[in-house]
């Protein structure tokens, strides 16, 4: 492809079935060992070949760019709190992209645009991080608490002292009024 050259448009067979205000900013055909595919990122999230639905910016803890491959890790949803949900690494997917064009810049930028807040502590049992994330479409954070591998979210102790972690948080980050 020359310097000016842009990849072609997303075949409409491949196209995932957006919303209303959803629109593709890129696009890479894929392979992740069980068929081919189409990864596309628009801007309400990622779409991965093999699920039906948008994985939104939000809901990826993390995505790896190694020049070839594309790994998501995204949040699995472990307990639902008061104004945050306790969350864990989800199995990671890795996609191979044959011409990856703008691709992992988009999905680098926009993940990391989602994040509004984050900072990881020691808890009762291992470790967490709090996050508040941007949700496009949605006014306001969402707060998150990802639990280290091993940490157990069953434990009392570490719920009270999550809880505790998002409350600080929180009165951290609210606008002051002035």
């Amino acid at each position: 492809m020359g310097l000016f050259s842009r990849k072609p448009k997303l075949p409409p067979a491949d196209r995932p079935p957006l919303a209303a205000d959803e629109r593709v900013l890129a696009w890479a055909a894929a392979g992740n060992g069980e068929g081919d595919g189409v990864v596309v990122a628009s801007n309400l999230g990622l779409w991965l070949p093999g699920r039906g639905h948008r994985l939104g910016w939000h809901a990826i803890l993390k995505a790896v760019w190694s020049g070839r491959e594309l790994t998501v890790t995204p949040a699995e949803t472990l307990v639902e709190r008061d104004g945050y949900t306790v969350v864990a690494d989800g199995p990671a997917e890795t996609y191979l992209l044959v011409d990856p064009g703008e691709l992992p810049h988009q999905v680098r930028a926009r993940v990391t645009r989602s994040v509004a807040y984050t900072e990881h502590h020691p808890v009762p049992g291992g470790a967490a991080r709090v996050a508040a994330r941007r949700v496009a479409g949605v006014d306001g954070l969402t707060w998150t608490v990802r639990l280290d591998p091993g940490t157990s979210p069953d434990d009392e102790d570490l719920l009270a002292e999550i809880d505790r972690l998002v409350t600080t948080a929180r009165a951290a980050t609210a606008p002051v009024d002035g």
